[in-house]
Parts: structure tokens; C-alpha cells; sequence
């Protein structure tokens, strides 16, 4: 690749910097940002010249490229690349690293051929790759199938079942075996195995050597940032396919690093549990020995003990010991049950339902708040719904032993309502007047559990 030399930076310059920038030049509004000379190649820049100057620069030699600043804008500068018989012009942008796009570079050399090996594939192979997602593999190794088999099955509605999660028994199909996919596929055929649906949680990835698309099976091609890669399961795609990826992650145990604050409906399909041990576990220890306490989740347990208990889930998992021994304190276990509801990402009543919730803890006519409610609980992801409606059984326990406890469905609704769903922006004026329906809701559902669920 050809490098055009020029006087260097002075002491200073100004880099423009926007971090959406998608192409050309004359799109893009941008703020200035002062740098050190260092960072930047001080061969390759020319100065304040025109596009018409760039262009005879480097117009002897393919894949040539120089930076130069605006005359329209001075103090804003440009990439120009010599591609295709052309001279493109793109606006060149500084946080830290070099970028005219997504990916982010180290040095202007990598952005540039980074640069010349995605033109030149979406140049020669633009048909190809518009074809790329129209047959993938993904389709032909038992994993999506399996799923989609599981997804249309009806669900069982007894007085021990959640109508919204059942174990599925797919069946055994064999699959090949060729790379991440194998584990998902084996997953899917496991007799215990919950179906919840979940998204995959893709994030921009660099591949160390050549690696292929596990949705269509094609090179993935670039200098860094080549593909996604699934932080919960590892399924490695391009962008482009990770679009086409259905909800069906199985987050592996490997990937998971924690207990608390981790995605709810991750942390079960990862355990294959039909809801978070945590939930499940202090419910257990609760009933077996405290429902009977008074102020039982109102009184709280000593803060480090609580913290204690949340360390020994993140560390033991389902081998955590909760038992009297270790805890004497009841209240050190329900603290620790609120303080994981607390700890999620998104709260067991989910960012996208707070406000039907709400909504319908406002309306006046009884039996059309409760067929609100309802209907906002059948928005709930299934391992949501399957935890909120554990949870509810077991508080609708508690109020029936209010005489020693003292702690009603009124005073649970108090507790938990901010514990169990948060509004969608952090506001505090937002969450101090929506403190009383989000009690109600809460209380509403302590109430009428055996209907609702």
C-alpha cells in the first residue's frame, strides 16, 4: 500500500469525533476533540488541499490513501482512499482510536486496510453476500428445528403447573458436529430442558485467525471486529446474519460468571431451572422455618451477612448452604431473596410492561383492574412469569400467618412493589409517584394469585 509523505502534525491538532459516523463526509455533524500529534501518522497527512488535489495525489496507485483538512471546514479532517478507480472521501474521527465507522483502530495503517478488504468483498462479492443468509445452516442441524417444535406444543394448565412454563421432551434427532452449535443442539434434546425464549446477547468480537459464520457458513472477513460473538452461548455470526438469528440462545454455565445481577431468564435456561435457584432456595428455607416471623421482609438483616449470602450463590451456586447453622437470622435469607430481585438487570415486572402495570392499578372498576393486571402478566417473558408466580404463591403463604407476622398483603405490597418492577428511566419523581400503584399491583397479585396465575 502506497503512503504519500507530507510535513507532520504541529504540537496540536483537532480530530473531529462522532461515534454514530456511518460513511461519507458531508453527512455527519461532529464536536472537536484536542490530541496529541502521536496519534496519528504524520507522513501521511497534507494539509488544508481540496478533494480535486487529493484525487491527482493518488490517483497513480490503487489502494493509496492520505489525510487531508477540510476547506469547507477547517479542522475537520478527511480519509481519502483510492479504490476502484476512484478516490473516496470519508470523515475521519478520534476517540481514543481512529474510526470512520463502527470498528475502532490503533493506528490509521489497520483502519486503512481494514478498509480496502471490506471494499473490496462488497465489491466483487456483493451478490454473494446478499445470498448469504437465504439458505443457512443454522436451519439443517436439528437446533432451530428442535426449538421450533418445542415453541408450538401447547402448555399444560394444572394447579402445579405455570401456564406459561413446562418442561418439553424433544426428540432424538442426530445432529453433526461442527462447532458451538453441537452443544445447543444436544441441549435442545436434554428431556429436562425449559422452554423459555430468549434473544442472543451479540457483541462486536475481533477473530483470532479465520473463522466462519456458524449461521451461514461463510469466511468471516475483515482485520478486527470481523463478526458478533453471543456473550451467554458463544455463537459466533456476521452482523448481517445475526439479524436473522432466532431467540433460541442456550446461555453455557462456563459463561456465566454470577448468580446476581445476571439476566433472570439467562441464569434459568443456563441452570436449566424453571426459575433462579436463589428464588427457589430461600423460598424453601423461608417456609421450612420462618413464615411465622414477625416483620418477616420488613426487618432487615444485618447488611454484611446479606452480602455474605450473595457471595456464597455467586460462588457455590445451587450448593449453597442457607440452613440455621449458617444463618440463624430468617431475615438474613429474605433479605438476601429481596436483594437479588433488586440486583437484576431487568426486574422480574420488565421494563416493557412497568407501564401497562401501572396503568391498570389505576383503574377504579374492580374487575377490570384485575383483567388489566392479567393481561399485563401475559406480556411477561415466560421465566419472568413462572418466577413472579412462585414468588406470589409463597407471599400468599406469608399473609396467612399475618397474626404472627404481622406482615398482610398491604404490607408486602409496600415491600415489594419497588423491588419487583422500576420505571424505565431512572427518575426519582417518577418512582415516588408511582409508589403507591406499584404497591397495589403487588398487592393485587398477593390476592387474587390462585386467579391470576
Amino acid at each position: 500500500m502506497q503512503r504519500n509523505t507530507s510535513p507532520p502534525f504541529g504540537n496540536h491538532t483537532y480530530i473531529s469525533c462522532n461515534k454514530k459516523l456511518q460513511g461519507p463526509e458531508e453527512s455527519y455533524h461532529h464536536e472537536r476533540w484536542r490530541i496529541d500529534q502521536s496519534t496519528m501518522d504524520g507522513s501521511t497527512f497534507h494539509g488544508i488541499i481540496s478533494r480535486e488535489q487529493a484525487d491527482a495525489l493518488l490517483c497513480t496507485a490503487e489502494g493509496s490513501y492520505l489525510i487531508r483538512e477540510s476547506q469547507r471546514q477547517p479542522g475537520c479532517y478527511t480519509l481519502a482512499l483510492r479504490f476502484g478507480l476512484q478516490t473516496l472521501n470519508y470523515r475521519l474521527f478520534y476517540d481514543g482510536k481512529h474510526f470512520v465507522g463502527e470498528k475502532r483502530f490503533e493506528s490509521i495503517h489497520d483502519l486503512v486496510t481494514d478498509g480496502l478488504i471490506t471494499l473490496y468483498i462488497e465489491n466483487k462479492a456483493a451478490e454473494y453476500i446478499a445470498k448469504m443468509t437465504t439458505n443457512p445452516i443454522y436451519e439443517h442441524v436439528g437446533y432451530t428445528s428442535l426449538l421450533k417444535e418445542k415453541v408450538t406444543r401447547r402448555l399444560s394448565r394444572t394447579k402445579h403447573e405455570s401456564k406459561r412454563a413446562h418442561v418439553s421432551n424433544g426428540g432424538h434427532t442426530s445432529v453433526e458436529k461442527i462447532t458451538s452449535l453441537v452443544r445447543r443442539a444436544a441441549l435442545t434434546q436434554n428431556d429436562n430442558h425449559f422452554n423459555y425464549e430468549k434473544a442472543h446477547n451479540f457483541k462486536v468480537h475481533t477473530f483470532r485467525g479465520p473463522h466462519w459464520c456458524e449461521y451461514c457458513a461463510n469466511f468471516m472477513w475483515g482485520l478486527i471486529a470481523q463478526g458478533v460473538r453471543c456473550s451467554d452461548c458463544g455463537l459466533n455470526v456476521h452482523k448481517q446474519c445475526s439479524k436473522y438469528v432466532p431467540n433460541d440462545c442456550q446461555p453455557d454455565l462456563k459463561r456465566i460468571k454470577k448468580v446476581y445481577s445476571c439476566d433472570l431468564t439467562t441464569l434459568v435456561k443456563a441452570h436449566n431451572t424453571p426459575r433462579p435457584m436463589v428464588v427457589e432456595m430461600c423460598i424453601q428455607e423461608i417456609e421450612g422455618r420462618g413464615l411465622k416471623s414477625e416483620g418477616l421482609y420488613r426487618v432487615s438483616g444485618f447488611t454484611e451477612h446479606i452480602e455474605d449470602v450473595k457471595m456464597a450463590f455467586d460462588r457455590d451456586g445451587d450448593k449453597t448452604d442457607l440452613s440455621s447453622t449458617t444463618y440463624p437470622d430468617i431475615n438474613i435469607i429474605a433479605g438476601a431473596l429481596k436483594l437479588y430481585f433488586r440486583d437484576l438487570p431487568i426486574p422480574v415486572i420488565t421494563y416493557d410492561t412497568y407501564s401497562k402495570f401501572i396503568e391498570a392499578a389505576k383503574i377504579s372498576n374492580p374487575d377490570e383492574r384485575l383483567e388489566a393486571i392479567h393481561e399485563s402478566l401475559m406480556l411477561l417473558p415466560p421465566a419472568h412469569f413462572e418466577t413472579l408466580r412462585y414468588l406470589m404463591i409463597h407471599l400468599k403463604k406469608v399473609t396467612q400467618n399475618e397474626k404472627e407476622n404481622l406482615m398482610g398483603a398491604e404490607n408486602l405490597g409496600i415491600v415489594f412493589g419497588p423491588t419487583l418492577m422500576r420505571p424505565p428511566e431512572e427518575n426519582a419523581m417518577t418512582s415516588l409517584n408511582d409508589m403507591r400503584h406499584q404497591k397495589q399491583v403487588v398487592q393485587l397479585l398477593i390476592q387474587n394469585e390462585d386467579v391470576l396465575f
